[in-house]
């Protein structure tokens, strides 16, 4: 008996047109004709998974639609015992079909042939599932795959297969089940064979690329050959990336692909650690990647979940989550299909070992026992563990060694293109439905959205959508929803709107800066202006510069003189998509780690996005500095110290704004050498300047004018430089006195006289 019990199946002769009239038929009853559904009249004929016709109705081997959906081959009854207007179709094909025997009735459509057009194209390559029909029927002999191609392609070749489609085939005696997963046809470039139809379908040929691969959890041996893919390989034959429904993370899955899954030599118990922001994706790609390996029904669990009151339940825990992968390894060895176990808030109990103090030593047996399960003795072959983390610095360095979770990878924030890609899918149903408005372009959205991650954006469009519905609900009635809610549409109003009711939590601290720079730069002096140009110089060699990634700038002087202000409006102008201000009026309280921890997250977040500003604002009062004996932090400013420092990851770059008002006590201290630049805040030091400040805030009335040319101190730059009465006042204390001099408008001037000549003594 030949291969699957048949011969092969005639092709239509090469080259000849059809013109879907054949014999003497009418063309109408050739193109499109119902037929009563029969049983195939033996099992010669079951065998050959083809569509059996009277000879007078279809050509042999011609290709059909049934019902307008399913694409199958043509095969003749020799012996006449199918009349016309019958068709005798296999079990197998019925399955996939959805047909009964009981009266069912089928339409058959004829396919045009080549050279035309619309011709099934031809397979470049198809992807199979193979199972056993008869329940429980395991194979004592493992099955060549090899020969199974080989025998498999000499028997079917001219076949029109189709994603889906059911195939009852006989090898060496057995009855298997050959499910079509997927397919890749033959692309022309002259846009004939090869070109897109409507339905997927393709045409197998002796050249077709095909790949037998047993059915999930099915107990068939297979055995591959040299030159062939394991048949337990961890890809899925039908998986698509453009179907997994992940935005923005294209590199980091590629990347993940590459070194753990795409060689194939790589063995299945390879981990993979995931970590990043909340909200960037991990658990996404967790499971995604379960769809996309050819494996068990993934083991999901949250970290927290494995902890138990009871002695050694924990570990038992654990112990269970390997049992299945266990079992099947000692059964079938390298045979066994993979297991995938996923650890959500991994390092919420994988910590390092010795770093809890509860006395239980819990948490060090726990890391103990996986870590004997992942690369013990007994190591597997067969399982996949993917952790997830936004603290990777907390969990046991054992772990993250190669052999365990050996592939590390940061999802981190999306960039304008995977943001892009986000709101795409997230607005998809908007677009598909005509819910979205013209006006709305999700690229400009894109550009407006740093740093906000995956979820902030899903978060976005539904607060979007929640101010469209809002203009469609009436207040206060029983109907609730207008009557024109068929008009409703999500325009770019919404979405600005949006804009300002989700803020993402890694992005620019926009409280903090427009409470620093609300009274705005006066520049009463050209050195203001030429500081503000040095800090956008400074912006621009950190974002383009490829040797200096990271720039460290001091700005210095007396206290009041507006360096916060300077610093703070330096960084605005940056239009950095990450800007935080380390203030020391944020940490009022804070015991010393405390302070260190707060310090070294901001810089931690700060490299989660490619272009980031960080100001440090006041380091006296963040080292808790006191004159008296020259008391500080040692903690904190060994922190600063390092930090400030620091090269960011590749691949990212940081601009610091430091603030002080130490003077020369920064040397002892150090700092002098870990920034690139230091920048003098000149003081408010002569009677133009003050002038210049009085004309700006519109304080500089008659009586105060006569008053300030009274003054003994300098007139301008060069008479300060010789005055023995100098003029030295921060133009944050000199605002604060006019403000407090408008107080009492009769007497305003005087009011501020008193205070000028109190702050110069």
């Amino acid at each position: 008996m030949s291969f699957f019990g048949r011969s092969n199946t005639p092709q239509p002769p090469p080259g000849q047109p059809h013109d879907l009239t054949i014999g003497n038929l009418p063309p109408q009853r050739a193109e499109m004709s119902n037929y009563s559904v029969v049983g195939t009249p033996n099992e010669s004929l079951a065998l050959r998974n083809c569509l059996v016709v009277h000879p007078s109705e279809f050509q042999n081997g011609a290709h059909v639609l049934v019902n307008g959906r399913f694409p199958v081959t043509i095969c003749h009854d020799t012996s006449k015992s199918i009349n016309p207007g019958v068709v005798a179709v296999p079990a197998s094909l019925r399955q996939w079909m959805a047909l009964s025997l009981s009266g069912d009735f089928i339409t058959v459509t004829l396919l045009p042939s080549p050279p035309h057009s619309q011709a099934p194209p031809f397979l470049q390559s198809v992807d199979l599932h193979a199972s056993f029909w008869k329940r429980g029927y395991v194979n004592e002999v493992p099955y060549n795959v090899d020969e199974m191609v080989q025998k498999f392609l000499a028997a079917y070749s001219g076949l029109v297969l189709a994603p889906g489609g059911i195939l009852t085939v006989d090898f060496k005696g057995d009855k298997l089940k050959l499910v079509v997963a997927s397919m890749n046809v033959v692309e022309l470039p002259d846009g004939g064979l090869g070109g897109k139809t409507q339905i997927e379908m393709g045409v197998l040929m002796q050249r077709t690329d095909v790949n037998i691969l047993k059915e999930g959890d099915s107990p068939m041996r297979l055995k591959s050959g040299a030159k062939r893919a394991a048949t337990n390989a961890i890809i899925a034959p039908n998986f698509k990336f453009e179907d997994m429904g992940i935005g923005g993370l294209d590199d980091e899955f590629g990347a993940i692909f590459r070194r753990a899954f795409a060689s194939r030599v790589f063995p299945p118990s390879v981990g993979i650690l995931l970590h990043g922001p909340p909200g960037t994706g991990k658990t996404l790609i967790a499971r995604q990647i379960g769809k996309m390996l050819n494996a068990r029904e993934p083991k999901v669990v949250n970290g927290p979940e494995i902890l138990n009151k009871y002695v050694g339940a924990s570990e038992e825990n654990i112990r269970k989550l390997f049992a299945d992968a266990e079992k099947e390894y000692k059964e079938k060895g390298d045979e066994s299909g993979l297991h995938i176990i996923i650890f959500d808030e991994l390092d919420a109990v994988f910590k390092q070992r010795g770093s809890t103090n509860n006395g239980t030593g819990v948490g060090d047996s726990v890391v103990n026992q996986l870590l004997s399960k992942m690369d013990g003795v007994d190591r597997l072959n067969n399982i996949l563990v993917i952790g997830m983390t936004n603290r990777l610095d907390m969990i046991d360095e054992a772990l993250l060694r190669p052999g365990r979770l050996e592939v590390h990878m940061e999802i981190s924030l999306p960039d304008a293109r995977g943001r892009y890609q986000i709101l795409r899918i997230h607005t998809a149903k908007m677009r598909t439905n005509k819910v979205m408005d013209d006006d709305v372009d999700l690229e400009e959205i894109a550009q407006l959205t740093k740093n906000y991650s995956g979820a902030e954006i899903e978060g976005f469009v539904k607060s979007a959508t929640s101010f469209a519905l809002n203009r469609h609900v009436k207040v206060g009635t029983l109907a609730g929803i207008s009557d024109d809610v068929e008009n409703l549409r999500v325009n770019r109003d919404d979405f600005m709107r949006a804009l300002d009711e989700i803020k993402p939590a890694y992005g620019v601290s926009e409280e903090d800066i427009t409470d620093v720079v609300k009274n705005g730069i006066i520049t009463f002096d050209a050195e203001i202006q030429d500081i503000l140009q040095k800090g956008k110089l400074f912006a621009n060699q950190v974002a383009k510069s490829d040797r200096t990634p990271r720039v460290s700038v001091l700005l210095h002087g007396l206290p009041g003189s507006g360096k916060t202000t300077l610093a703070a409006t330096m960084a605005a102008k940056s239009d950095f998509p990450f800007i935080k201000i380390i203030s020391p009026n944020r940490m009022v309280g804070f015991s010393e780690a405390q302070k260190v921890a707060a310090i070294t997250k901001t810089f931690q977040d700060s490299y989660k996005s490619p272009l980031s500003v960080i100001v440090v604002d006041n380091i006296e009062r963040l080292l808790d500095w006191t004159y008296l004996g020259n008391r500080f932090s040692n903690a904190v400013l060994q922190t600063l110290l390092v930090l400030i420092a620091q090269k960011p990851p590749k691949g990212r770059r940081l601009l610091v704004l430091a603030t002080s008002s130490l003077g020369s006590h920064l040397v002892d201290l150090g700092f002098t050498e870990v920034f690139d630049a230091q920048i003098k805040v000149p003081p408010v030091s002569n009677l133009q300047q003050l002038d210049v400040i009085l004309r700006d805030v519109d304080f500089y009335d008659t009586s105060v004018r006569e008053m300030v040319k009274s003054l003994p101190y300098p007139r301008n730059a060069a008479e300060s430089e010789a005055s023995n009465v100098p003029l030295l006042v921060g133009i944050k204390k000199l605002l604060s006195i006019i403000e407090m001099a408008r107080q009492e408008p009769e007497d305003a001037a005087i009011r501020f006289m008193q205070g000028l000549a109190g702050l110069n003594g």
